[in-house]
């Protein structure tokens, strides 16, 4: 192997490594028999949602994790046959749940397994963390649900002052 080739594959392992290193999570996928327009189309998808996807040869992934916290990655199945990896940023489950929308549009597409902050997952796993909704809508949950009580403890307190804030007559005792 030339010098020129090797200095090239170097610098496709080095940025692997840098995106492992910087993504939130990583899912590698089998995207064997999606059409060019279908790919275009799940980029688009997957570039709204902040994420990259990228094919890459799996001895160069495999080079790239060597020795690292996602070394698990590469044993088992996930890195055979044609693989792409979905680097996701700061929302983990944006990738995972593109990809489960594609899946449902193509029928075509299959989870291979991936890495959530640091924990390796299977393509079950995966496919379950697929399910998490986003970010911005967990919190909306979560603001929502705080905020659904001191809406109703405000609504109770503005209708007694609204009654006048008199206590109801006791009955008369005989």
């Amino acid at each position: 192997m030339s010098v020129e080739a090797k200095q090239a594959k170097q610098l496709v392992i080095d940025e692997i490594k840098e995106k492992f290193e910087k993504a939130g999570s990583v899912v590698a996928v089998d995207y064997l028999g999606l059409t060019v327009a279908e790919a275009d189309q799940l980029r688009a998808n997957l570039r709204k949602e902040g994420v990259d996807m990228t094919v890459y040869k799996n001895t160069l992934i495999k080079r790239a994790i060597a020795g690292s916290d996602f070394e698990a990655l590469g044993e088992g199945d996930v890195l055979k046959g044609s693989t792409a990896l979905l680097f996701s940023g700061e929302d983990v489950t944006a990738g995972a749940r593109v990809l489960a929308k594609a899946k449902k549009e193509f029928n075509k597409m299959a989870f291979k397994g991936g890495v959530v902050e640091g924990a390796v997952y299977d393509k079950a796993q995966i496919e379950e963390f697929a399910s998490i909704p986003g970010r911005d809508v967990l919190i909306a949950r979560f603001m929502g649900s705080i905020q659904s009580p001191m809406t109703k403890l405000a609504l109770t307190l503005k209708a007694i002052a609204e009654a006048g804030g008199a206590p109801a007559e006791a009955p008369a005792e005989a």
